[in-house]
């Protein structure tokens, strides 16, 4: 929602962003013409229960029909929906509570635990890539957890076949603080400088790559901070160059809403809505949700690549090029774009958390540094490895 003249440059950043388009955007009601299978819509967010859609689920036209209904929740709708009862197997859940709370205490030995995103530190507990560790440490479990019909149909409606599953639990107990409102994978977990660098076509095509989710673990009251939610805030183009605003932030604050969960329950949305988890005040509910963050199958070039064996390769000629200035900053730029990884993800997050930011430093980052300082190679080759090490499995 910005105005031609305002769009000129193809890009967003802060400055564009308009309080006043984004509360209209945000004002609107959900109809109920338009989610005909839902049971309720509560807060304007769309409610259904599993025992209402399951022969639906079990029919390919009608499943069909259904998953169309929640894409366009997604795209055009609220943003994001409940599925009551996704999980109907509260003995599976219960056995996977068990395991991460194994998983929980044993990484707290090893290493305190795991780096959070938009969050105090050490107000919750967090497993990075829940989906492994309980799939290796209890398979029949994770048969009996993933074998959900409901959560598989989401996940296929937003990105299609063939997605890809991940993980990450999320333990936050009385006492634990809110999150701060903002926007999710992937530009959400980019600088606001490396968010405004992409061309606005990318921020629209970013929440098309992810769909993101959560499990509820215990029944999960109001007073112990289930998710804020602002419906329809995934509508504003330019809300990964608002999200951190001060007058964004304080209308988040002041319009968010938020809707008790039971185990079981699933929740689903957009990872443009503007969202944020919330304070649990509660004296004894300790608020266990598997956050999913699905992506599309998409999202992968069409070639293996040997990137570390490249930079390798690289690096010596390079500081040489640069060194006797045949290269300008940004033909040294456009050289390890086309050498080296530009992006953080997909990573394992125990061993390359974030630093000074919400994503590690990338391979493309660690070569400019090392050509500029003009480090010796066998260093840079140290660090090229140390770095490969950290992303593996």
């Amino acid at each position: 929602m910005c105005t031609d003249t305002k769009m000129q440059t193809g890009y967003y950043d802060p400055d564009m962003c308009d309080l006043g388009e984004f509360a209209d955007l945000v004002s609107r009601t959900t109809d109920r013409i338009d989610i005909p299978n839902a049971s309720s819509a509560p807060d304007n967010i769309p409610v259904y229960e599993l025992v209402s859609i399951e022969l639906q689920l079990k029919g390919k036209e009608k499943r069909k029909e259904l998953m169309a209904e929640w894409a366009r929740i997604l795209k055009l709708g609220a943003g994001v929906l409940v599925i009551k009862g996704a999980q109907p197997d509260h003995l599976a859940i219960d056995d996977a509570t068990g395991v991460y709370n194994q998983i929980i205490a044993s990484e707290k030995d090893d290493n305190g635990g795991g780096a959070d995103h938009f969050a105090v530190a050490g107000s919750n507990d967090r497993i990075w890539n829940s989906l492994q560790k309980l799939c290796e440490a209890a398979p029949e479990t994770f048969i009996r957890y993933f074998s959900s019909e409901a959560i598989d149909a989401v996940c296929e409606a937003w990105l299609g076949p063939n997605y890809q599953m991940t993980a990450q639990v999320n333990l936050v107990r009385p006492g634990g603080q809110a999150q701060q409102a903002h926007r999710d994978y992937h530009l959400g977990f980019q600088t606001a400088e490396t968010s405004a660098s992409y061309p606005a076509h990318v921020h629209d095509l970013s929440p098309l790559m992810t769909l993101q989710g959560g499990i509820a673990h215990a029944d999960m009251p109001l007073e112990s901070g289930p998710t804020k939610l602002l419906p329809f805030s995934q509508l504003y183009r330019p809300g990964y160059a608002a999200w951190r605003l001060k007058d964004f932030t304080a209308y988040f604050e002041e319009h968010h809403v938020q809707l008790a969960l039971d185990k079981g329950d699933a929740i689903f949305f957009n990872p443009a809505l503007f969202h944020a988890a919330g304070e649990n005040s509660s004296s004894d509910v300790h608020r266990l949700v598997n956050l999913l963050q699905v992506s599309s199958a998409f999202g992968r070039a069409m070639e293996s690549i040997d990137r570390v064996n490249m930079c390798r390769a690289i690096y010596e000629p390079l500081c040489k090029a640069w060194n006797s200035e045949m290269l300008s900053e940004v033909q040294l730029d456009a050289v390890i774009a086309a050498t080296a990884e530009g992006y953080s993800f997909p990573t394992n997050l125990d061993r390359d958390p974030p630093i000074n930011g919400l994503a590690p430093k990338t391979q493309q980052v660690l070569l400019k540094e090392h050509i500029l300082s003009q480090q010796d190679p066998i260093v840079f080759f140290q660090q090229l490895d140390q770095q490969s090490q950290r992303r593996r499995v």
